[in-house]
């Protein structure tokens, strides 16, 4: 079973001065058969060093009572090998740095062998009267095991099923099994016979040290189980201490990189990032939970790593990479990295499923299957390595110092994917009894240049959104310029108009023109489909199409058709409309294309309906023409009045605009009364009263 652990300085520390623990002895005693060994339980703990018996194999059954005849005190194991698990000066674990690790049987003489094997070891404990003890099982092994005294079962690492066959494999843990002795009439001591039957599967064949015990078990007293269990799980949880520390560290770093995104909507790199950044841990909370827990199995855990953590992984990099450098070509890259990550999960799942547990297939086709899914695997994550620096060349090619700046990061992927001993690549250092990992010295580079990175594009998104927000500003003054002045005094009218965006960029629009030859007068009003921004340059639009088309013609209907024809072939950009020409003598010639109809003295126009501007290039407005008499009071208005809503989601209403208009409220009035009701769209308003009767004019 592959290990996912990383180590740390404290650990080694606590494994060098664990011996110091240990202050019971071992004599051997001559009244003995010459296999056992002799314990004087005077203090507290004894590691059981041997010399074991070992034989490969599975032991026979006892037809009678059905137990493994390899576990009862009386077999006969003298011609068995012996296995002395006593550890060996400047020999430690690879991974831990631990001083108490001793190789593998596939180092003592069984290289290539996988399955079952038994360990067997008589002692002889002399205890203080009505003592109790326990066996503190081995620190690591390779893979499971079943544990017995004197043959009865005591206890297992895995999970089994009634016949003895492996169901789960679990990651190291501290596990303490009490050992019930018999009563010591002869004053010689206790006799026990302790035996370990050992799993080991054809994935830790990769490890020239595996197979069984890698570690001596402890004899402990009833006195020193509870202090030495704490040890243990100390020792334990320091060893993924820093997988803690780099599952904390990576979800932190992702909801900062999915809260740069508020800053940036329009940036979706951020939230590849942060997606990214959160299935990094996954590995690492599946290796503590398989090693602390009963909840994840090795099988488990590694179908969870390798069918969604590595290859998800190595996809969502390559895509951050690809919206990094606002990559266009080659185009094909999303379709090839989203048929690699599949290609990559199914052969890593492969691999783990026939390597590790394949143990119903014979030797033959299980190795056979297990080498192809590798190279499998293998191929897919140089063709990962192959695209990532496709994606980076063009960066760089396109970006210069972003790109540069990036390499960091993507070689430390490019590490992360080639690294597997597939490719013979160096993963553990020594460095003054520390033991590091090439992801110790990579991962931090990668935080650092990552945080940088997203430092670095956050502030020009920044001064992007500092440029727009000027931009803005000036389309705000820009339309303030247009706009005509609030209240106009014509030849027998009074005009007051009221406008408030409902952004700092509004899609409303309105034009007053007097025509100082024949004292008519002239407006146009409209609202164009959506806001801000967009909205604002249409109505720029607009109003310089009503200001051009009116130095040929003053005809409402003649201008809703020119502005009709300036929306059309715009894509989605359409507005209402509506045009409206008083004469001296208060006739008016009304034009309507979708816009709401105006008021006259409080009540709304009865107009037939129309279709607004740009929607089709042969729409015909709706036509009216009435008179205003002397005192009568025209008022215009968007339908931002009306959709205006409350808290409780009550609309503003067309009752409560009647309202208003009945009691002669002002422009201003109609405007503050529904933006304080609730404002949710522009608004503006308009009103024309006709103050005295007037001549027609001459012709």
């Amino acid at each position: 079973m592959a290990r996912h652990i990383r180590p740390t300085l404290l650990l080694f520390a606590l494994f060098v001065c664990h011996p110091g623990l240990i202050s019971a002895q071992a004599t051997a005693s001559s009244a003995q058969p010459e296999s056992a060994s002799i314990i004087t339980l005077g203090q507290s703990i004894v590691p059981l060093y041997g010399p074991w018996k070992f034989h490969i194999g599975d032991s026979p059954m006892d037809p009678k009572t059905g137990k493994a005849l390899w576990a009862e005190p009386d077999f006969d194991d003298s011609k068995w090998e012996g296995v002395d698990l006593t550890p060996v000066a400047g020999q430690i674990d690879p991974w831990t740095g631990d001083a108490r690790w001793v190789k593998g049987w596939q180092a003592r003489g069984h290289q290539g062998y996988w399955g079952w094997a038994w360990y067997r070891l008589r002692i002889t404990v002399a205890a203080q009267p009505g003592e109790g003890m326990a066996i503190d099982g081995p620190a690591d092994s390779s893979d499971c095991w079943q544990l017995f005294a004197n043959g009865r079962w005591l206890g297992s690492f895995g999970k089994f099923d009634r016949h003895g066959a492996v169901q789960r494999i679990y990651a190291p843990r501290p596990l303490m099994f009490p050992l019930p002795l018999a009563e010591d009439a002869g004053g010689g001591g206790v006799s026990e016979t302790l035996a370990f039957r050992v799993w080991m599967g054809p994935g830790s064949l990769e490890d020239p040290a595996s197979g069984g015990l890698n570690y001596a078990p402890l004899l402990v007293t009833q006195t020193a189980i509870q202090a030495q269990s704490r040890l243990d799980w100390q020792q334990a949880l320091l060893v993924r201490a820093d997988e803690g520390a780099y599952t904390a560290f990576f979800s932190l770093l992702a909801i900062l990189a999915a809260s740069l995104f508020l800053f940036d909507r329009s940036d979706p790199v951020y939230l590849w990032v942060a997606a990214t950044l959160f299935i990094s841990p996954v590995g690492y909370l599946g290796t503590t939970l398989c090693a602390t827990t009963d909840w994840l199995d090795s099988r488990s855990m590694d179908v969870l790593v390798d069918l969604l953590s590595d290859p998800l992984q190595a996809g969502g990099w390559t895509i951050v990479w690809w919206y990094w450098f606002h990559a266009r070509r080659p185009v094909w890259t999303p379709k090839v990295v989203a048929w690699l990550t599949g290609m990559y999960a199914l052969s890593l799942t492969a691999q783990t499923l026939l390597a590790n547990y394949g143990v119903v297939l014979p030797h033959g086709l299980g190795n056979w299957l297990a080498g192809a899914s590798a190279w499998s695997s293998n191929l897919t994550r140089l063709a990962f390595v192959l695209v990532l620096a496709l994606v980076v060349s063009a960066g760089i090619r396109k970006q210069g110092k972003e790109g540069w700046l990036a390499l960091p990061v993507v070689v430390n992927m490019a590490v992360e994917l080639m690294v597997p001993t597939a490719f013979g690549v160096r993963v553990l250092w020594r460095w003054h009894g520390m033991n590091l990992l090439i992801w110790d010295l990579t991962d931090p580079l990668f935080v650092l240049v990552l945080g940088i990175l997203m430092l670095r594009r956050l502030l020009h998104s920044l001064e992007r959104q500092r440029q727009m927000a000027l931009d803005v500003k000036q389309a705000q003054e820009v339309q303030q310029v247009i706009l005509p002045e609030q209240r106009i005094h014509h030849p027998g009218f009074v005009v007051e108009s009221e406008y408030r965006p409902a952004r700092e960029v509004g899609g409303d629009f309105f034009q007053i023109i007097p025509n100082q030859t024949d004292n008519s007068l002239l407006i146009v009003a409209g609202d164009v489909t959506g806001k801000g921004l967009k909205a604002g340059m249409l109505v720029a639009l607009l109003v310089g199409a009503i200001r051009s088309t009116v130095d040929w013609t003053r005809e409402p209907v003649a201008i809703l058709k020119a502005l009709n024809q300036r929306l059309i072939g715009r894509g989605d950009a359409q507005a209402t409309g509506l045009a409206l020409r008083i004469d001296r003598d208060g006739s008016v010639a009304l034009a309507n294309a979708g816009h709401l109809p105006p008021y006259l003295n409080g009540e709304p126009l009865a107009m037939e309906g129309a279709l607004p501007l740009g929607i089709i290039a042969a729409a015909e407005p709706s036509v009216m023409n009435f008179k205003l008499q002397a005192n009568d009071k025209l008022v215009l208005v968007s339908d931002g009045i009306a959709e205006a809503t409350d808290a409780a989601g009550n609309l503003f209403g067309f009752e409560r605009v009647r309202e208003l208009l009945r009691a002669s409220g002002s422009a201003a009035e109609v405007a503050h009364a529904a933006q304080i009701f609730g404002q949710e769209d522009d608004i503006s308003v308009i009103t024309v009263a006709r103050s005295v009767a007037t001549e027609p004019a001459l012709a």
